[in-house]
């Protein structure tokens, strides 16, 4: 029995990948700040900071075939010390990048398409400011230069949506379901209505991680962590409007110039092409769930169906 690690796995993500780990016969461990408890003999969570010397302390008692990193490090110079640290005491390594990594140069997006880091010269507020795609992007550019085992993987996850967060576009959170309980529309910028949506169930996501660990050749490689069922952001919408009857008003964006979430992802046409990932896993798109189905698991979840 193969023992796996999820730093920072009490979430969205993590979550999904934990199940998916169990149902392939793997001992889990979760570091997590969620106060999560386990009646399986397999998964334990434990709750605490994932510093550099808890997680010292944690290598001397346990050895993890496969160590998944899911925390984001807005400077990429802050994950060096634990890269050098997890690489060393591990043999697979998933390092935790994004979809949004990528510019909006190719569709539809593989794995080598243009990144935002290497295409973005005039813009310096962007370019010093935004500490989510280029982090990841600077973190990446670090695994491909270093003195450590190279036995890391790079995932690129699409928005993996779940009962914490139903995204559409740039709205997150219960936004949805509770304007659906008081029969209030929701703004979506009608730019990006027709614009293939970077979103993915949880559950899918979640799969396509867990069945990258321990597959031959995928060390010091990315991929793109999509289903790419590829629906339009109005397609989701409709989606909910179906199943909640919420209304959706589709209007001229607005948003400030540093809304970096939406001048350099959300108003992009992220049709992605995921070919490498099911090569790389040996799943099909008949083992993924309907995006549909997704949202109706998570919306009972909710309670809200």
């Amino acid at each position: 029995m193969k023992n796996v690690l999820l730093i920072g796995g009490g979430g969205t993500l993590g979550t999904y990948t934990a199940e998916e780990c169990l149902s392939l016969g793997y001992r889990v461990d979760v570091i997590c700040l969620e106060d999560k408890n386990s009646s399986n003999e397999n998964l334990r969570y434990f709750n605490a900071p994932a510093t550099t010397e808890y997680l010292q302390e944690l290598f001397r008692r346990e050895h993890y075939d496969g160590i998944v990193n899911f925390i984001h490090y807005p400077d990429a110079k802050d994950y060096i010390p634990y890269h050098e640290l997890l690489s060393r005491n591990t043999g697979h390594l998933i390092f935790l990048s994004s979809y949004r990594v990528y510019a909006d140069l190719e569709h539809p997006i593989t794995e080598n398409a243009p990144q935002l880091i290497d295409v973005i010269r005039d813009d310096p507020q962007f370019l010093e400011q935004e500490d989510y795609a280029l982090a990841k992007s600077r973190a990446e550019k670090y695994l491909k230069n270093n003195d450590c085992p190279m036995n890391w993987t790079v995932v690129r996850p699409v928005i993996s949506f779940s009962a914490a967060r139903l995204d559409i576009n740039m709205v997150s959170g219960h936004t949805v379901t509770e304007a659906a309980k008081k029969n209030k529309a929701v703004r979506l910028p009608v730019e990006a209505r027709n614009l293939t949506a970077g979103l993915d169930w949880a559950g899918n996501s979640g799969k396509l991680i867990a069945r990258l660990l321990f597959k031959d050749n995928t060390t010091s490689e990315a991929y793109t962590v999509s289903s790419a069922q590829n629906l339009t952001w109005g397609e989701v919408a409709d989606i909910y409007s179906d199943l909640l009857g919420v209304r959706f008003e589709w209007v001229p964006a607005n948003y400030p110039r540093n809304t970096w979430s939406w001048y350099y992802d959300r108003s992009y046409d992220r049709k992605i092409d995921n070919s490498k990932i099911l090569k790389a896993t040996g799943l099909t798109a008949s083992d993924f769930t309907p995006i549909r189905d997704g949202v109706i698991t998570e919306l009972k979840k909710l309670g809200a169906l």
